[in-house]
């Protein structure tokens, strides 16, 4: 069913001044360079500002700063925050999230005395092992499997094939993507010359309320005591976790990241893609690391760092601008070589006729 709105409702859904009129009624949102006349755009980054006058979007949300007519039969609105303002049109107009009925599918493998709320959802070939406890509304979906002891709080969103190991504690309101793994053994051996002994890796993952993982992460559990994620985490896709890891609340984790084992980070701390920490270490609050940076040493509070090794962004730009620069460097070193010993010759000749 579609829901249809007009530029003045839109402007004052989400509590931005209008400029223009569009002809259509509005009834879905899309990017600048895909949207059609119904369609809803939004301007959140400066850099595509040019795509602004050729999309075909009806009403293109823009910040107050935007400083362009809209053509005839376009319209702008005009936002604090364009983009948080498309995040309440998106939910408006996109279709309803799936709903999931109360009940356990009669493919799925229940131990006895697992603890399963009524409200729960528990999805065909999903396993859950004894003692489990399954909170209230939680949906467990297909092919999960929640081992033994291990809990799960209420209202959490586990989509397929994720693996919950034994002993590990869920909060309320997580959400895991498919192929998370929540659990595995952290990476321990201890080498000898027989080969790699394992280390027993016997403590649990704590994942606390309101965390989300994406697709095919994974959380190793702690050699002893924790693996802890704190309240509010966000972690994307293909994000390692290693044993004894504690992250604070808060923090943003990008996808293809990496974290050594025993390593913190503070509160509302931000790794960006493809970031590698080095195990036992601390990243204060507040910290943050630009992509395919490598942090091998503590971080403190605020620290904006980028590079491999990790510095302060503003003396990678500085290196960065210098290393740019080399060819001519050389060049002016090796003019300078050569005037230098066409001078020490002139010395030495005058010295001669002393």
């Amino acid at each position: 069913m579609y829901v249809e709105k007009t530029c003045e409702e839109i402007a004052a859904l989400v509590r931005g001044r209008l400029s223009g009129s569009c002809r259509q009624t509005l009834i879905g949102v899309a990017s600048l360079k895909e949207a059609m006349p119904s369609d809803v755009a939004f301007l959140g980054n400066e850099k595509y500002r040019e795509q602004v006058l050729p999309s075909r979007a009806g009403v293109v949300l823009v910040p107050e700063t935007y400083d362009v007519a809209p053509p005839d039969g376009r319209a702008w609105v005009f936002c604090a925050d364009p983009s948080q303002a498309f995040s309440i049109l998106v939910s408006l107009f996109t279709p309803p999230p799936i709903s999931y009925e109360p009940g356990i599918h009669p493919s799925a493998i229940i131990a006895g005395d697992a603890v399963v709320a009524t409200s729960a959802h528990v999805g065909p070939c999903a396993v859950i092992g004894a003692k489990a406890q399954i909170g209230e509304h939680c949906v467990i979906g297909p092919s999960c499997v929640i081992g033994q002891e291990s809990s799960i709080g209420e209202h959490s969103l586990l989509y397929a094939r994720v693996v919950i190991r034994e002993r590990c504690i869920i909060g309320k309101r997580v959400i895991m993507h498919p192929g998370v793994v929540i659990g595995a053994d952290g990476f321990g051996y201890n080498s000898t010359p027989q080969g790699h002994e394992k280390v027993p890796q016997v403590g649990i993952v704590q994942i606390d309320d309101d965390v989300e993982i994406g697709a095919n992460s994974c959380v190793d559990r702690a050699r002893f005591g924790r693996t802890w994620v704190q309240q509010g985490t966000k972690i994307d896709n293909l994000v390692q976790i290693g044993h004894n890891v504690q992250i604070g609340a808060g923090c943003l984790i990008v996808s293809q990241a990496g974290i050594s084992g025993s390593s913190t980070l503070g509160r509302g701390v931000i790794l960006a893609g493809q970031v590698g920490v080095a195990g036992h270490l601390t990243l204060g609050d507040g910290a943050i690391v630009m992509a395919q940076s490598g942090i091998s040493k503590d971080l403190a509070p605020g620290a904006v760092v980028f590079g491999t090794p990790a510095m302060d962004r503003r003396d990678y730009a500085k290196q960065s601008m210098y290393i740019g620069r080399l060819d001519k460097t050389a060049a002016s070193i090796k003019e300078l070589t050569r005037e230098i010993g066409e001078l020490k010759a002139k010395l030495a000749s005058l010295e001669e006729k002393k």
